[in-house]
């Protein structure tokens, strides 16, 4: 009885301490009667300091005295962040993303930075439990609490803690009450193979050779009671009579060293809907360490998650009180949906073709996905992004018709508020759970099992999200492996243990067509990324291409251009703007491929002016994204899902994305938003150039991705010659548009273009019964000689391929005009580059 009334004293003192202002600023109680009390050290109260590896150590730094005010002079620093964000913000760097500047920053990686925080801690913890929470450090740190060494940790996606009752200081005497926190940043590793899984690749041919490294992800300070709760799981199971169970899996830690029984106090309620709470209340027997409690818990008339354009993205929030008696020793609560996921076979393909079923169903509904790879996170140096432009991101792609987003393997995990935010838009992840970027491993079992580790807690932590419905293993893994069979046993290894937390569907890799994956025993119609046209530019005009893709999903579908000029300023100096100078290249520009693409969409390279050229890369990348998105959507349901490559890339480069750096959307982000519209008119068509003395053809299909039905619809096209007149209009009925369909409607044979020059628009429309507008979509088409513009189009490829073996493909050295000596050979290879790049000051 007297241990009852002393532990509601503490409960008092903390709660009063908490009101009257004895916890310190950033601590917050979770909920009313609580003894959990949180205290976030995020913020801009972190010091840094540069250490020789090795050194830190050997000076002290890790034995300060707390009450000392030697960090104050160190370089201030932000945490959550990043080094390289820390040093540019205090002077000691330039702005790495800025001309050349990453490439005189690779100093940084080479040493060991020390961060320091102080505080005060004036409340009582009595007999509590305090620990501190990293939800995550990049890559290798060892942490110090008033001298006293907690303990080190590796893996940049993997939290941990420890606990710091020994080594806290508590006192009403502010000084006394002083402590100091040391975390000692190891330098970042240098090969990749050796940390696979466990750090974001930093290579690839969108990065230069910079290794992020930092404290990313907030650290806080928890006081609970000797029990506590590490880990709350809601696993959805729909039943056929329109409610669902939430089966709660509890991972409890009993501190102390006799077992107890202790009450759970739960609620469930709609989060972003009205509904009527549901408690419940039960006991356990505790024993000491960490052991899983379930408990099911019925949800009558339930309300599913759905994506977006199937439906409302119903959120619930689950709370969990842990007691003993009548003291509140921990709580925890998460945000899930009701939704199941599984996967169907594609029809069109056998067995003997493919190895996975490739359809995702949600909720009993088959859904095409509609997306493109996040080529996260938004910065590489995550010191510089910002809550604000997450929430911007998802909200372009939500307006670009996405139903879904794909975080690949080159690519971290996300922090929270990406989830959360793709949970409430209703947008669906698919995602490589850890970022695999080389098929290259260490066979040793101990190391192994630090991926298959890390893996674990990444699914973990994200497993109540919703939004999150397909999981794979690798990225591009076959492509580096030196052991097919290894990498497939490894890769399935992994699936098996994410699947063992979480029911989602996996596929081991992306993709699985090339000849290792083959070798592996994998089917030659697997899952394919559609690469070939940029990295082959020349051997094949855009629709000759992409109307020869057959597969089942395609994961990624590639074309590149160039930011907007106003993007262009903040990271390309003056005097490289324009021509091209050499700080386009170190970001990635092949001005040989965009150019050859640009002839490709206009039959000109469109290089007389910065606008015109950069004007003209967004549109050809936006035309060749949409019409491949449109020959995948009309397959449907032989095809059911495309992902762009990408929709953001993570620092100012002239790549991939639909939308820059600085969330600027490109004007192919347009042509994307009108292809993946879930209600979708559209036109098939075998060329895009034609002779004014042929008939133009096409046909004119009708796909929809909605669960809806449309009847007696109105659909008309128009086409128009180089000045936008009208040569030819025609408007016909559609009887009946059928829920997630895909229907050819009308086609086309018009002998209108011998009053056309060079080029001739067709614009599409489709209204309902009442008249409304539910589609539009425009094509611009060219005049000319299907043959020879492909004759020319391999003429052109062939240069760049011979440039290429010269160079090495990403060596920029080939935009320097001025070669070291004036020998002839020298001189005609300085010609040779100016006229074949084919821009003119």
């Amino acid at each position: 009885m007297g241990q009852i009334v002393k532990n509601k004293m503490l409960v008092f003192c903390l709660l009063l301490a908490a009101i009257v202002g004895y916890a310190q600023p950033g601590t917050i109680n979770s909920h009313n009667e609580n003894s959990q009390l949180v205290r976030d050290f995020s913020g801009y109260q972190w010091k840094m300091k540069m250490m020789l590896p090795g050194e830190g150590v050997k000076q002290g730094l890790h034995q300060l005295p707390p009450e000392d005010i030697e960090t104050h002079v160190w370089n201030p620093a932000k945490i959550p962040g990043d080094v390289y964000t820390d040093l540019w913000k205090a002077g000691v760097i330039e702005d790495p993303y800025y001309g050349r500047n990453s490439v005189k920053a690779q100093w940084v990686m080479q040493y060991e930075w020390w961060y320091s925080y102080q505080f005060n801690v004036t409340e009582d913890i009595g007999e509590n439990m305090v620990r501190l929470d990293f939800d995550g450090v990049d890559y290798a740190c060892d942490v110090w609490l008033n001298g006293e060494y907690l303990g080190s940790h590796e893996g940049a996606f993997s939290p941990f803690s420890f606990d710091i009752n020994h080594a806290l200081r508590t006192s009403k005497k502010w000084l006394k009450s002083s402590n100091i926190l040391m975390v000692r940043l190891a330098p970042p590793p240098q090969v990749n193979s050796r940390v696979a899984g466990r750090k974001t690749p930093w290579f690839g041919d969108y990065w230069r050779d910079l290794i992020p490294f930092g404290l990313y992800r907030p650290i806080r300070m928890v006081t609970t009671g000797k029990a506590r709760i590490t880990d709350l799981y809601v696993k959805p199971k729909i039943n056929k009579d329109k409610s669902a169970y939430a089966n709660l899996e509890i991972e409890v830690e009993n501190t102390a060293s006799i077992p107890k029984q202790m009450s759970f106090v739960g609620t469930i309620e709609g989060k972003n809907f009205k509904s009527k709470e549901i408690k419940v209340e039960f006991s356990k027997l505790i024993k000491p360490g960490k052991q899983i409690v379930k408990k099911q818990v019925k949800i009558n008339n339930a309300k599913l998650w759905w994506p977006w354009d199937l439906g409302e993205p119903n959120l619930y929030t689950a709370k969990i009180s842990l007691k003993d008696h009548k003291i509140n020793q921990d709580y925890n609560e998460t945000t899930f949906g009701i939704r199941e996921v599984s996967m169907k076979w594609n029809p069109g393909f056998t067995k003997d073709e493919v190895s996975f079923p490739r359809t995702t169903v949600i909720n009993g509904k088959p859904i095409f996905i509609r997306s493109a790879c996040w080529g996260g996170p938004p910065d590489i140096f995550v010191g510089r992004t910002t809550e604000e432009k997450y929430k911007r991101l998802i909200k372009l792609a939500k307006e670009a018709n996405m139903n879904n987003i794909r975080i690949f393997g080159w690519h971290p995990p996300e922090i929270p508020i990406f989830y959360k935010l793709c949970d409430e838009a209703g947008i669906t992840v698919w995602q490589d759970i850890i970022p695999l970027g080389t098929g290259n491993l260490s066979k040793d079992e101990a190391f192994l099992e630090k991926i298959f580790k890390e893996g674990e807690s990444v699914i973990t932590e994200r497993r109540n999200h919703p939004s999150l419905i397909m999981m794979e293993g690798g990225e591009e893994m076959f492509l580096r492996s030196g052991d097919a069979m290894f990498t497939r046993n490894f890769l399935e290894t992994l699936g098996k243990r994410l699947q063992a937390k979480v029911d989602l569907p996996y596929v081991p890799d992306s993709p699985l067509t090339c000849e290792t994956a083959q070798e592996a025993g994998y089917k030659p119609k697997e899952a394919v990324h559609a690469l070939r046209y940029f990295y082959g530019m020349g051997k094949q005009l855009m629709e000759d291409w992409y109307s020869s893709l057959d597969y089942p999903i395609v994961p990624e579908y590639a074309i590149t251009s160039v930011p907007n000029v106003e993007s262009l300023k903040k990271f390309i100096p003056k005097d490289e703007l324009w021509t091209p100078g050499v700080s386009w290249g170190h970001h990635w520009a092949d001005l040989d491929r965009l150019r050859i693409q640009n002839f490709d969409a206009f039959g000109e390279e469109k290089t007389g002016s910065l606008q015109e050229f950069v004007d003209a890369t967004q549109d050809a990348q936006g035309i060749i994204f949409q019409l491949g998105i449109e020959h995948f959507r009309r397959r449907k349901p032989v095809t059911s899902g495309i992902s762009l490559c990408h929709f953001i890339t993570y620092w100012p480069d002239m790549k991939w994305g639909l939308v820059d750096n600085y969330t600027q959307p490109k004007r192919s982000y347009y042509f994307v938003k009108t292809a993946f519209q879930p209600l979708l008119i559209n036109l098939k068509f075998d060329k895009r150039r034609w002779k004014t003395s042929e008939n133009f053809k096409g046909d004119i299909w009708v796909v929809n991705d909605f669960y809806k039905e449309y009847k007696n619809c109105k659909a008309t096209y128009i086409i128009k010659d180089d000045a936008k007149n009208v040569l030819f209009k025609k408007s016909f009925n559609i009887d009946e548009i059928g829920e997630n369909s895909s229907t050819k409607v009308l086609e086309i044979n018009q002998k209108i273009l011998k009053r056309v020059k060079k080029n001739f628009y067709v614009t599409l429309e489709l209204k309902d019964k009442k008249g409304n507008v539910i589609s539009e979509n425009d094509y611009m088409l060219l005049i000319g000689d299907q043959q020879k513009a492909s004759a020319q189009f391999k003429k052109m490829g062939e240069e760049v391929r011979n440039r290429n073996r010269k160079y090495t493909y990403g060596n920029y050295y080939k935009f320097y005009d001025k070669y070291s000596g004036d020998n002839k050979e020298e001189l005609e290879s300085k010609l040779d580059t100016i006229k074949t790049r084919g821009f003119n000051k």
